[in-house]
C-alpha cells in the first residue's frame, strides 16, 4: 500500500527501461517504413513478389553477393532435418523405481512368509498389489516356490529392472522396451519363472528420457550456423529475372541488390523522416511519463507498439499510387481498438502521432492527415463509456460523418473533382465508418481473448443474471449468491469513490466466491436457519480445509466458463493469506492453547495478496459484509466502527501492501462503506400491535409507515 495518491516511478526500473526500449524500438521501425519505399507504387521497378515479369530483366554489371534470402533456406532444410532430441536418462527414477520394485517385493516376501494365513489369503494378498497386476498363474507360483527359487527370481528381477533403466527410455518406446524384456531373463530360468520375472519387472519400467525442445533448438540453431553462406552470382549482362517468370523471394533479393527495386535514399530524406518520428515519439512519451500506471502495465504496452506499427505499416504500403483507397483505410479503428482495450487518453495521443506518419509526404497529406486525425478522435470520443455493442454503431458513425465533412471541406471547390468523383469518396467514407466499427469489435474481442484483457463489453456480458454460472449459483447456493450482490453493491460504490474500475469491481464481486458451490451447506449463508452446521461435527482441520478450498474450487469453476483471467484474481485474492480464524481458534483450544502444536499453514488461505486495488477493495467489502451481516450494528457509529475494525486488521496482517491503495483511499472507501451499510441496516420502527380493542385509521398506520405500505 502507497502513502501518496500515485507511487513516483523511478526512470531506472524494469518497467522504465521496458518502456524506453519499447518506445526507441518502435520510433526506429517507424523510421524504416518512413524512408524505405514500401509500396510498388514508390519503387522505380514495378515488380512485386508473386508478379510475372513482363519483360527480361538483366545484371547492369557483375555482381557477387551473399544471398540471405537462399542462405535461409538452406538453414531451414538444414535445422529442419535435425532429429528430436531428448534428455539424459535421469538417475534418479532409475532409483525411485527400483525401490518401488524392491518395496513390492518386500511385501511379497512378508505374504509367503505368513505362516498363519491360507493360501486362498495369500492369493488375494498378492492379487491386491496395486503396482502390479499379477497373473492367476504367476500368483500362485509364487506362493507354491521354494525360498531358493524366490530369492532368484528376486535377484533377477532386480538385476534386469537395473540394467533397462540404465538406457535412456522414451515414451513412443515403452511399449518395445517391455517386448523385449524376456530377451534379457536368464536362460537358466524355467519358462513360467521366466513369465514371472517379466511380470514383476514390466510394471516398473517407466519413461527416464523426455522430448526437449530447448536440446531440438540448439541442436537446430547449430545446424544453422554450421551452414555456409550461398553467395549469389550475375555476370553482367545475365538475365536476373526472364520474361515469365513469377517473382520470388531470392529475384526480389536479387534486384534490390542491383538497386532495380528502390529509388536513390538521399541523406536529406532520411534526416526529414527521422525529424517528423523523433517529435511524434517524443510527444508520445511526454504524455506516459504523466501514467506510470500503463508504464507498468507491458500487455498494453506491447500491444499499443505492436498495433501502431502494424497500422502505420499497412498505411505506408497501401496509400502511394491510389485515389480511393487511402479513404478507405480504417485508421481510425486503431484508436478504437486502443481505447477499448487500453485506455481513451492513450489512443487519442497515439492516433495524432499514427495520423501524421501515416500521411507524411503523400499526395493530399494535409487533407489525409486531418481525415485521418478528425476519423480516430470522433470514434474515440463516442467509444468513451462502452455499454451495449450500439455503442460501436454509433462510433462508426461517428467515423463515417466527421470524415465526410472534412472530405467536403477540402474537396467541395476543387474544380477537377465532378460529382462522381465526390459520391465515390464519400461512399469510401462510409465503407471507412463501417470497417473501423466491425474491426474494433472483431479484434478486440480476438485480442481480449488472446491477450487475457478485460472488456467492458465482456464484463457487462458475464454480469447478466442469466449468465450460467451466475444461475448456478443461485440455484445452488442461493445464500452466497445474495451475500455476493451485497458485496458487489458495497464494492462497486467504493470503487467509484476512488476511481478504481467500478465495473470490473462489481463482476469480480459476483464471482468472488462461486467455488462455494460445491460444498454449499458448508458455508453459513446457505445454512437454513436452525439446522446444525456441517462443521460442528468435523475437526478443524477437515473443517478448514473445506473452508479454504472454494478458492480452488472457484478458480477451477470460472476457467470452465471462460471468465476472463482479472476475474480468475478476484477468485484467487479475495482472501488474500489469512487465517481461518474461527477453524484456527477451535484448534488450538483442542491442544489446550498449545498454538505451538498447530500447523498454522493448513489454516491459512493460499493467496496471493491482494494485487490490484480492485482485489484489495473487494477484500475489504468481504470482511465487512459478513462482520455487519453477523453483528447487525444499529447506528451510524456502530457501523463505521466496524468496518475500520475490519480494515485496520487487513491493513496490520499486511494483506493489503502489494495494492496501490493509498490511506486518502482507505478513507474514502470506509465512508462508502458507511454510507452503503447504513442505507441497509438503517434503524426500523417498532409497529404497533393490533388487537381486537384496537382500531388504527389505515391513514394513520400509512404515516408511521413512513410510506413504506405503500
Amino acid at each position: 500500500m502507497t502513502t501518496n495518491s500515485i507511487p513516483k516511478e523511478r526512470f531506472w526500473t524494469r518497467n522504465g527501461v521496458f518502456s524506453l526500449t519499447l518506445l526507441v524500438l518502435t520510433a526506429i521501425l517507424s523510421v524504416l517504413m518512413l524512408v524505405l519505399p514500401l509500396s510498388a507504387g514508390t519503387n522505380g521497378n514495378q515488380l512485386a513478389l508473386g508478379d510475372v515479369a513482363d519483360q527480361d530483366i538483366l545484371a547492369p554489371y557483375a555482381l557477387s553477393f551473399q544471398s540471405e534470402v537462399l542462405t535461409e533456406i538452406r538453414q531451414q532444410e538444414a535445422a529442419s532435418n535435425v532429429p528430436p532430441q531428448y534428455t539424459q536418462p535421469d538417475p534418479n527414477i532409475a532409483r525411485q523405481q527400483l525401490n518401488h520394485l524392491r518395496d513390492v517385493l518386500d511385501y511379497i516376501d512378508s505374504v509367503r512368509a505368513d505362516d498363519y494365513a491360507t493360501q486362498d489369503q495369500k492369493f488375494d494378498d498378492l492379487e491386491a498389489i496395486q503396482s502390479i497386476q499379477l497373473q492367476p498363474e504367476n500368483i500362485n507360483l509364487l506362493i507354491s516356490m521354494s525360498s531358493n527359487e524366490w530369492q532368484t527370481i528376486r535377484l533377477e528381477a532386480n538385476r534386469i529392472l537395473e540394467q533397462v533403466m540404465r538406457s535412456a527410455i522414451q515414451e513412443n518406446q515403452l511399449g518395445a522396451i517391455r517386448d523385449g524384456i524376456s530377451n534379457q531373463v536368464s536362460l537358466s530360468l524355467q519358462t513360467d519363472k521366466q513369465m514371472l520375472v517379466v511380470d514383476l519387472v514390466s510394471a516398473f519400467i517407466t519413461p527416464n528420457s523426455w522430448y526437449s525442445e530447448e536440446l531440438t533448438e540448439e541442436m537446430r540453431q547449430a545446424a544453422r550456423i554450421a551452414v555456409a553462406p550461398v553467395v549469389q552470382s550475375y555476370l553482367a549482362g545475365e538475365s536476373i529475372v526472364p520474361r515469365g517468370h513469377v517473382i520470388t523471394n531470392s529475384d526480389v533479393e536479387a534486384l534490390e541488390q542491383f538497386g532495380l527495386m528502390q529509388p536513390e535514399i538521399t541523406w536529406k530524406d532520411a534526416i526529414e523522416k527521422i525529424a517528423i518520428v523523433v517529435i511524434n515519439f517524443v510527444f508520445v512519451s511526454l504524455y506516459f511519463t504523466q501514467r506510470p500506471d500503463l508504464r507498468q502495465n507491458s500487455t498494453s504496452q506491447l500491444l499499443m507498439a505492436i498495433l501502431f506499427l502494424i497500422f502505420l505499416f499497412i498505411a505506408r504500403t497501401i496509400i502511394p499510387g491510389h485515389t480511393i483507397i487511402p479513404y478507405l483505410l480504417p485508421v481510425a479503428a486503431f484508436g478504437m481498438l486502443i481505447a477499448a482495450l487500453v485506455s481513451s487518453r492513450a489512443a487519442i495521443i497515439l492516433s495524432v502521432a499514427l495520423a501524421i506518419l501515416s500521411a507524411f509526404e503523400m499526395p493530399n497529406s494535409l487533407e489525409l492527415t486531418l481525415y485521418y486525425l478528425f476519423t480516430s478522435a470522433f470514434g474515440i470520443l463516442l467509444l468513451r463509456n462502452i455499454s451495449r455493442v450500439l455503442t460501436f454503431f454509433w462510433a462508426g458513425l461517428g467515423v463515417a460523418a466527421s470524415g465526410a465533412v472534412v472530405l467536403i471541406a477540402f474537396r467541395i471547390a476543387d474544380p477537377t473533382l465532378d460529382m462522381l468523383g465526390l459520391l465515390q469518396l464519400l461512399a469510401a467514407v462510409g465503407f471507412n465508418g463501417i470497417a473501423s466499427a466491425s474491426l474494433t469489435v472483431i479484434l478486440q474481442y480476438l485480442l481480449a481473448q488472446i491477450l487475457g484483457l478485460t472488456t467492458t463489453l465482456q464484463l457487462m456480458e458475464i454480469s447478466r443474471p442469466d449468465h450460467p454460472l451466475l444461475k448456478d449459483i443461485l440455484r445452488n447456493a442461493p445464500g452466497t449468491y445474495q451475500h455476493s450482490l451485497q458485496i458487489a453493491n458495497l464494492a462497486e460504490q467504493a470503487a467509484e469513490r476512488i476511481g478504481a474500475n467500478s465495473q470490473l469491481t462489481r463482476v469480480g464481486a459476483l464471482y468472488h466466491d462461486a467455488g462455494k458451490l460445491r460444498y454449499p451447506i458448508y458455508f453459513i449463508e446457505n445454512q437454513v436457519p436452525g439446522s446444525r452446521n456441517p462443521h460442528d461435527d468435523l475437526p478443524p482441520i477437515e473443517s478448514a480445509r473445506i473452508i479454504i478450498q472454494h478458492v480452488a474450487d472457484g478458480v477451477e469453476l470460472v476457467k470452465k466458463y471462460r471468465l476472463p483471467k482479472k476475474i480468475q484474481d478476484f477468485v484467487r485474492e479475495h482472501h488474500g493469506t489469512m487465517l481461518t480464524r474461527y477453524q484456527y481458534a477451535n484448534a488450538v483450544k483442542e491442544h489446550e492453547g498449545d498454538a505451538q502444536a498447530i500447523d498454522k499453514s493448513l489454516f491459512t488461505y493460499p493467496g496471493p495478496k491482494p494485487q490490484s486495488r480492485e482485489t484489495g477493495l473487494l477484500m475489504l467489502a468481504d470482511g465487512v459484509e459478513a462482520r455487519a451481516r453477523a453483528e447487525r450494528p444499529d447506528n451510524q457509529e456502530a457501523i463505521r466502527t466496524l468496518i475500520k475494525e475490519v480494515v485496520n486488521q487487513r491493513l496490520s496482517s499486511g494483506q493489503l501492501n502489494e495494492t496501490d491503495l493509498t490511506l486518502k483511499d482507505i478513507e474514502e472507501i470506509i465512508d462508502s462503506f458507511t454510507t452503503t451499510l447504513r442505507g441497509v441496516y438503517h434503524p426500523r420502527i417498532e409497529y404497533p400491535k393490533i388487537d381486537d380493542a384496537t382500531v388504527i385509521s389505515p391513514r394513520r398506520l400509512i404515516e408511521e409507515d413512513g410510506g413504506e405500505s405503500r
